[in-house]
């Protein structure tokens, strides 16, 4: 039931728009120079957050990126989502899948939808890295240990569509690249802002970027 809850809000919320701004950051840990909304005394919603109104909140849950600035065409990245420490391949957890916006290409849901359970950690990238980054997580998937006899892995791999601020045409994006978000990725504060596949996002006309938050649910809801 945790891992149902928690797959609730990994695929609720790694989409939701960041109030951060310019930040120090070392590691996953966030020192921001600019307040979090919940800081300036706007809530949304009617339930308590977690201890630190992120994703990381449910235990189990990192979170990785890899940001690409370069110049002054390449605005992009990649951000991971690893839903459990463990092997998720030899130990399946329940998910679901909510489509918000069907013209999203989103790689991967229909074996959810199917079965009902996830394989892989989750990759957020650029539209057109998208498949790039499914293949590249099948590759990470099978070398992992436990793995050596796969012979069919479901990635889920999601874009965000950067295209207005990154020249999203030139498909910088690398299997590295999402390697090395997958190694980044760790529990504690999440760093939120322009990074990783948030890098180059606009929201309504307005720079974007990745946030997170978390929810906790009455006692007699289970607590979760």
């Amino acid at each position: 039931m945790r891992y149902l809850w928690q797959m609730f809000v990994l695929l609720g919320l790694i989409g939701s728009n960041s109030f951060a701004g310019d930040k120090t950051v070392v590691g996953n840990q966030r020192e921001t120079t600019r307040p979090r909304l919940r800081n300036l005394g706007l809530s949304i919603g009617v339930l308590p957050v977690g201890p630190t109104n992120s994703i990381t909140d449910v235990a189990g849950v990192q979170v990785g990126h890899v940001t690409r600035s370069e110049g002054d065409a390449v605005r992009t990245g990649v951000t991971v989502v690893k839903p459990i420490q463990e092997n998720i391949f030899l130990q399946k957890i329940p998910a679901a899948v909510h489509v918000a916006n069907g013209f999203g290409k989103f790689v991967g849901t229909t074996q959810i939808e199917e079965l009902g359970v996830i394989e892989t950690p989750i990759v957020l990238t650029n539209t057109l890295s998208t498949f790039l980054a499914a293949d590249a997580l099948v590759g990470w998937m099978l070398k992992q240990p436990g793995c050596e006899s796969v012979r069919s892995v479901n990635p889920v791999a999601a874009e965000c569509n950067d295209g207005y601020l990154n020249d999203i045409r030139r498909r910088c994006v690398t299997a590295r690249d999402v390697e090395q978000a997958l190694q980044n990725a760790r529990g504690g504060l999440v760093e939120e802002g322009c990074v990783g596949a948030g890098t180059g996002m606009r929201c309504m006309g307005w720079k974007g970027g990745i946030g997170s938050s978390s929810r906790a649910l009455p006692k007699s809801l289970g607590g979760y």
